[in-house]
């Protein structure tokens, strides 16, 4: 835990540092000390840089990480699905739908809130949406609520290939953009949206962190601890989705993090949830940190969507998760 908080903030001293343009090191303290007040300074275009623009992302950079590395974990030991993730359940397609509904139709009617509030409304119509249909289906099991999930999530999809075919063209390079994932609106104004996610996530799973624990052995040894299954599935998804919504909101669709993460605590802390839930949120912080550092790295000056970096990660990730399972079957 020790290494990992160092780890992550050097890394976000690094995504402070480094960008397109390069700023040094006296700058950036200078640039520090007056953001904080610690100075009577007056702001200069350095200062904007780096505590208006490159601080608050580095910090969304963490916070979301981390967020979106507790949801997979809990979503993937109450799905009991190794490939859970939060994007699997229509969460992200929501947001996508409503971010992309205010880039094509209505306009920023709110201001800096507009695009925010949207992506946020979509996410719990969807996570609604895929509780409505396990309802009416009459079973919470987990199958039945990745197969909601995956309804919902193309249906939320197909409508924002809609809105995009059918809205102005000239929206095309922002949509896509923000779909593929950015952190390009990290402001100060909307950190509390994003730490509010992380709290929200964060807190209700250490609190059922033993429940979580009950549920690895099984339903069945679920009930028989006392453990209300039922209550607890939807009560865990319905809280990762309010948080995928948060993060989503703000930073678009950034894929893959909370596949990878689970699997990558899982296997420094095991599989239960005291150690488990705060080694994958500082993992989760690390990688995203460093991911967005690649992003606008990998063609300077020019900064690329940093969900193509997870995405790319993700990819290999999967590949080399099958290859291992397959040589622990033929052994």
């Amino acid at each position: 835990m020790l290494a990992g908080v160092a780890i992550l903030a050097a890394l976000i001293f690094l995504s402070v540092f480094y960008g397109t343009t390069k700023i040094p090191f006296r700058d950036i303290i200078g640039a520090m000390s007056t953001g904080l007040g610690l100075t009577d300074a007056e702001p200069t275009p350095m200062h904007r840089i780096v505590f208006e623009l490159r601080l608050p992302r580095a910090l969304f950079s963490a916070i979301i990480g981390a967020g979106l590395g507790i949801v997979g974990v809990v979503l993937q030991t109450t799905t009991r699905n190794d490939l859970a993730d939060p994007f699997l359940f229509g969460l992200s397609a929501g947001a996508a739908a409503g971010a992309v509904f205010v880039i094509t139709v209505t306009g920023d009617v709110l201001g800096i809130w507009t695009l925010p509030l949207a992506a946020f409304c979509g996410g719990i119509v969807a996570s609604l949406s895929v509780l409505a249909l396990v309802h009416n289906l009459r079973s919470s099991a987990p199958e039945k609520l990745i197969l909601a999930g995956l309804a919902v999530s193309f249906l939320f999809a197909a409508l924002t290939n809609y809105l995009i075919f059918a809205g102005d063209s000239r929206a095309a390079h922002s949509i896509v953009f923000w779909m593929l994932g950015g952190l390009g609106l990290s402001r100060w104004e909307t950190l509390p949206l994003v730490l509010f996610g992380l709290v929200l996530i964060l807190g209700y799973a250490s609190f059922r962190r033993r429940w979580l624990d009950a549920l690895l052995a099984g339903d069945a040894a679920a009930v028989s601890l006392g453990v209300p299954v039922t209550r607890l599935r939807i009560s865990m998804f319905l809280v990762a989705a309010l948080a995928t919504a948060t993060f989503v909101s703000v930073a678009g669709v950034i894929g893959f993090i909370g596949l990878m993460v689970p699997h990558l605590a899982r296997g420094i802390v095991g599989a239960l949830h005291t150690p488990l839930i705060p080694t994958a949120a500082i993992i989760g912080a690390m990688l995203l940190t460093a991911s967005d550092i690649v992003s606008r790295l990998v063609l300077a000056p020019q900064e690329i969507p940093v969900g193509i970096v997870t995405t790319s990660l993700g990819a290999i990730f999967v590949f080399v998760l099958l290859f291992s399972t397959k040589r622990r079957e033929m052994r």
